[in-house]
């Protein structure tokens, strides 16, 4: 019992702990012996599936890209089936959700940003969720949204949509179309609680596993990382590293290989007028982030070769590959004044110089990864 007389009891927020640990209970277990007591027939399949993407979307695309960081706008039909199906994702109003989540970018690692990495991996997952700020921070941020009569509806109702779209009418489906109790219990638990569950820690991984796993190649001067595996169960939202770097772009996977639903999701709806103002960042910027920090690791790099204590002998099997990278940090320092003035002077450049560029880029830092690696060779012989 020590250990529980450290806990601020008087600062825990019950009804969201209750919630939360009673939903991953049922998923962990009657969930499971639903499924192997009665399994789980098509139209239940399908319908779970229906709900784990719109659910899903509804948060990727709708509280997210359209409602936190306004990279596109959208009609009313689009904002309606977010609103509606984001409330039975059971994370909360568009209100509060796009108030904690500009708090975040706003203050990203420092004690303000809502979810804070430095506190632990288990406080970014849910634990931020689980104990009452004190005071609580005025939600200042979100007036623009305040503007929209159906995000205020949403919000005062937010609870009741939420029983009623996640909880009871997939339980009234599965009982209405297989015409019995325990279909509807089925879909309670099954794309009711075990649904809400899945979705929930999705997004919580944005928050703790893209603030921990994955690589940085547009900035390191926040935690926030490019975390492929993470994006593919996150519709796209897993390359967190450039979305912070680039907030207000309604595209998260922005290289042609990467996986982004919810960007060509947007991209769709647009070509039936349904969202519009597609909000894109310009190569010439990304590509200007790729050389800034590239060249701040190259500078990095070599100032831990010249200022390490090495013997002659060590300096001399070094020396090809620091001169080498010397002559790379030069020509990424022209290509960066170069790709600055087009981007100042609005210039756009051609796909495949764009591509050009990237494989220097990429060569230098494989040179660069290659000359530490025989650093610390060195080092340790």
């Amino acid at each position: 019992m020590t250990g529980f007389k450290h806990i601020p009891f008087d600062r825990v927020s019950w009804i969201t702990t209750s919630f939360l640990s009673l939903t991953l209970l049922l998923a962990l277990t009657a969930a499971p012996a639903y499924l192997i007591i009665y399994g789980m027939g098509g139209f239940m399949a399908g319908l779970f599936a229906f709900y784990l993407i719109a659910t899903g979307l509804s948060i990727t695309l709708g509280y997210h890209r359209l409602f936190a960081h306004l990279s596109f706008g959208a009609k009313w039909p689009v904002r309606m089936f977010v609103l509606l199906f984001g409330a039975a994702a059971w994370e909360n109003s568009v209100l509060d959700w796009v108030s904690d989540h500009r708090r975040h970018h706003k203050h990203v690692d420092h004690d303000d940003d809502p979810y804070n990495i430095n506190n632990g991996f288990f406080f970014a997952h849910m634990g931020w969720l689980l104990f009452k700020l004190n005071p609580e921070p005025p939600m200042d941020n979100v007036n623009d949204l305040r503007k929209d009569k159906w995000v205020l509806w949403q919000h005062r109702n937010v609870h009741w949509i939420a029983l009623f779209m996640g909880f009871i009418l997939p339980a009234v489906l599965c009982g209405l179309y297989y015409g019995s109790w325990s279909a509807a219990l089925g879909g309670f638990l099954v794309v009711g609680v075990l649904r809400t569950v899945i979705v929930q820690h999705a997004t919580f991984c944005i928050n703790s596993a893209c603030h921990y796993f994955g690589k940085q190649p547009y900035s390191t001067r926040h935690s926030a990382r490019d975390s492929w595996w993470i994006a593919f169960i996150t519709y796209g939202e897993g390359y967190h590293n450039y979305h912070h770097e680039f907030q207000h772009d309604y595209r998260n996977g922005v290289k042609p290989w990467q996986f982004d639903p919810t960007k060509w999701t947007i991209w769709l709806l647009s070509k039936f007028g349904l969202t519009y103002n597609l909000r894109r960042v310009s190569e010439a910027k990304i590509l200007l982030a790729e050389l800034t920090e590239a060249r701040r690791r190259m500078d990095s790099g070599l100032a831990v070769i010249k200022n390490s204590d090495l013997t002659e002998a060590a300096r001399a099997r070094l020396h090809s590959s620091v001169e080498y990278l010397h002559m790379k940090q030069e020509e990424l320092a022209t290509l960066y004044y170069q790709v600055q003035k087009g981007v100042s002077e609005r210039m756009e450049f051609s796909k495949s110089r764009v591509r050009l560029w990237r494989r220097e880029i990429q060569q230098s830092l494989s040179h660069l990864e290659q000359m530490v690696s025989r650093y610390r060779e060195v080092m340790t012989a």
